[in-house]
């Protein structure tokens, strides 16, 4: 029996002219992400993406686990696949779905026939191979409005494919379709959902992490090289740029008043992302911001934060909850990791009384004393770059 999976593509099947360079890049990311799992043959077809095992060396469940976190797919299909026939589609549902009818007290099948060159209609199939199964499984009776097993047959210009019901996919676009971006990655719960989010529109990620060792510990920067490793599986190959973060700090802590603390550290990560996006030929900057989840999240201090740099800053989670935000990190699996107790540089120096509603002519005033650019350039010059892999 020919076991197969059948990857259901998104939003792409919405595209114009432009479509097959969203499908190459799909197909693309497919091959990446199953390469370590088997030897595979990777296609795309009638809005489908096929991945047909070539020999027993090939890790079907694997591969299908792997298929879920790979944008771009709202549906994924482990399947069997045959002659299209009535009598071989029978005997292929008979034996790959032998389980699921011992479990079931009542079934149907639903067809869809997308070779319109095959003789019979979909409602045809279905009550032909319906009957054939009502007889071979009699303690499993026919219930077409509430059954709890559908057979699902599909009958595609190669094969007819039989399976059960599909699972959900990651949805999204293809990583890589829509441009890179750098994306702030600090080691709490709001910057790797944004992370994920902005994967998930199709974005290369560059994550950045800001580090103020001796002020944070080699344990918070392993923690967050644990949080994109686990964000790997999802965003694909990164490679961590983790800026040392510790002079600017210090020198924003004794030349700048105390109230600006955070919205003049923020606007340093923004410029220091922009440089980092440069070199890297990203559009945009990703920040996990939530408008008003802390002062300097409201609408004045975003504004004075992203003043400093030319491309958009974008925040995906802008208008989320935190419990909305906790639900998504427990799903992408960051969420325990990012809840161990170790401190990031946002924790360093924190102002007792921040202003919340900045005056832009006020902040630039408050960052004068400092040497702005001379202070970017020595943080990127000092980079520490981390491969992340899956």
């Amino acid at each position: 029996m020919n076991d197969i999976l059948l990857l259901k593509q998104g939003e792409i099947v919405l595209k114009g002219l432009n479509r097959r360079i969203f499908e190459d890049k799909l197909v693309s990311n497919v091959r990446r992400r199953m390469a370590h799992i088997g030897n595979f043959r990777i296609y795309a077809a009638q809005s489908t993406v096929y991945v047909e095992p070539l020999d027993d060396s090939a890790d079907m469940d694997a591969a299908f686990e792997a298929a879920k976190q790979i944008f771009g797919f709202v549906a994924v299909v482990r399947a069997a696949a045959c002659e299209k026939d009535p009598q071989a589609i029978f005997e292929t549902a008979k034996t790959y779905l032998a389980g699921e009818f011992a479990k079931a007290k009542s079934f149907k099948v639903e067809s869809k026939r997308s070779d319109k060159s095959f003789p019979l209609t979909s409602i045809q199939v279905s009550q032909e191979v319906g009957g054939l199964l009502s007889d071979a499984f009699p303690d499993v009776p026919v219930d077409v409005h509430s059954p709890e097993l559908v057979v699902n047959v599909e009958i595609r210009e190669a094969a007819a494919y039989v399976h059960s019901v599909p699972e959900l996919g990651a949805g999204g676009m293809p990583v890589g379709s829509c441009g890179s971006a750098v994306s702030m990655l600090s080691g709490g719960i709001d910057s790797p959902v944004s992370t994920w989010m902005a994967a998930k529109r199709g974005v290369h990620i560059i994550p950045v992490h800001f580090f103020s060792f001796p002020y944070t510990s080699e344990l918070a920067k392993q923690k967050v090289v644990e949080l994109a490793r686990l964000l790997a599986p999802w965003c694909g190959r990164m490679t961590l740029e983790i800026v040392p973060f510790t002079h600017i700090q210090e020198e924003i802590r004794d030349r700048c008043p105390e109230e600006y603390f955070t919205i003049i550290m923020r606007r340093f990560m923004a410029r220091i992302c922009e440089r980092i996006a440069d070199t890297n030929r990203c559009g945009a900057i990703i920040t996990g911001e939530s408008l008003g989840q802390v002062a300097s999240q409201t609408m004045q201090a975003m504004a004075v934060t992203q003043e400093c740099v030319k491309i958009p800053v974008l925040r995906p989670l802008v208008c989320m909850d935190k419990r909305d935000i906790i639900e998504v990190a427990r799903k992408i699996g960051t969420f325990e990791t990012s809840i161990l107790p170790y401190e990031d540089c946002c924790t360093v120096f924190t102002p007792r009384h921040p202003r919340t509603k900045p005056r832009l002519e006020e902040v630039i005033e408050a960052e004068a004393p400092l040497d702005i650019d001379a202070l970017c350039e020595e943080a990127v010059a000092n980079i520490e770059r981390v491969v992340i892999s899956r």
